[in-house]
C-alpha cells in the first residue's frame, strides 16, 4: 500500500489539517509499520494498546496479529475516520479521548507511534501500569535520554525512572521522511520490557518527588538542590541546612548522581528525620 498517497487522500477527503500541538505526524513508511510490529512479538494472545492511531494503518496490521487492539485517538476527526474504516470489527475498541485522562481497559502490550508532544507523560503514565513489554517510536533525543549516562547531558529523572522500572532497548534509527508531514527531527525505535526494581526504597513518593525536585537543579550540588525539597516537608531552615550538609552525596552534583545514589539518598532523609514520610 502507498501510505503516503493515502494519507495525503484522507487528510483532502475529510478536510483535517493535521496539528502540530497534537504532534500528527502520520507513518507513512510501510516497512517501518512492519519492523514496529516484529519487535512486539505479537500472539493471538495479546491485547496491543496503540496510542494515537491516527488513520489506523497500524492498527489494521496489529488486529491480524493478535487477540484484540484498544486503539486511542484524541482527535474526533480521525476518530470518525477510524469508525468508518473498523465498522464492525470486533477485534478493535477504539476510545476517543487523552490516553492520559481516560479510563483504559488491561493490555499486555504497547505498539505504537505517539505522538511526541506527549512522549515524556506517556512514558511515566505507562510505568505506572502492568504491561509486558512496549515498542514505541519515539523522537531521537529522547529516546537517547533513557539509556543515558550518568552525568551526560541527557542524564534526567526520565533516565533513573526508566532504570527503575524498566530494560530499554534503542533499535532502529527512523529518518523523519517516514512520516508526513515530517517532523522536524528524527526518529529511534524503543523496546521496553518492565524488569524487577534494582534497588529498595522505603517509600516510592518521596523518592519520586526528591528526583523531581533535585532535577530542576542537576547542575547544583546535592546540599544545595535538596534543601527546598527538605523545607518543604516541615523542617526550618536552619535543620534542613545541617541535614543537607550531613547528607552521604552532599558534596556531588545531581547529574553525578546514579540511580541507585538517589535510592540511598532517599532512605538516608527517611532515617533521619521523623517529619519526612
Amino acid at each position: 500500500m502507498d501510505y503516503l498517497r493515502r494519507t495525503k487522500r484522507l487528510l483532502q477527503v475529510y478536510k483535517i489539517y493535521p496539528r502540530k500541538r497534537l504532534g500528527q505526524n502520520f507513518v507513512v513508511d510501510g516497512a517501518l509499520i512492519q519492523r514496529i510490529i516484529s519487535y512486539a512479538a505479537l500472539s493471538h494472545e495479546d491485547v496491543v494498546l496503540e496510542v494515537g492511531a491516527g488513520f489506523g494503518f497500524l492498527t489494521q496490521l496489529l488486529f491480524q496479529r493478535c487477540k484484540k487492539v484498544v486503539a486511542v485517538e484524541i482527535d474526533p476527526r480521525l476518530v470518525q475516520v477510524l469508525n468508518e474504516e473498523f465498522r464492525g470489527a470486533e477485534k478493535i475498541e477504539l476510545i476517543e479521548g487523552d490516553i492520559l485522562k481516560v479510563p483504559i481497559p488491561p493490555f499486555n502490550k504497547v505498539v505504537s507511534t505517539p505522538p511526541y508532544s506527549i512522549s515524556s507523560p506517556l512514558l511515566f503514565w505507562l510505568l505506572e501500569r502492568q504491561f509486558k513489554l512496549a515498542v514505541l517510536a519515539f523522537q531521537e533525543e529522547f529516546a537517547r535520554r533513557l539509556t543515558a549516562a550518568v552525568g551526560s547531558k541527557d542524564y534526567s529523572r526520565m533516565t533513573v525512572a526508566i532504570y527503575y522500572r524498566a530494560d530499554v532497548e534503542l533499535l532502529d534509527h527512523v529518518p523523519k521522511s517516514s512520516f508526513y508531514p515530517p517532523p522536524d527531527v528524527d526518529s529511534i525505535i524503543v523496546r521496553l520490557k518492565p524488569k524487577p526494581m534494582p534497588f529498595r526504597v522505603k517509600d516510592e513518593k518521596v523518592f519520586w518527588e526528591l528526583v523531581q525536585t533535585v532535577f530542576t537543579q542537576r547542575n547544583k550540588k546535592l546540599r544545595n538542590a535538596v534543601l527546598s525539597f527538605i523545607i518543604k516537608k516541615g523542617l526550618n531552615k536552619e535543620e534542613a541546612q545541617r541535614l543537607a550538609d550531613n547528607l552521604t552525596f552532599h558534596d556531588k552534583r545531581v547529574r553525578e548522581l546514579a540511580p541507585e545514589d538517589f535510592g540511598a539518598l532517599t532512605n538516608e532523609i527517611l532515617e533521619k528525620t521523623n517529619i519526612i514520610r
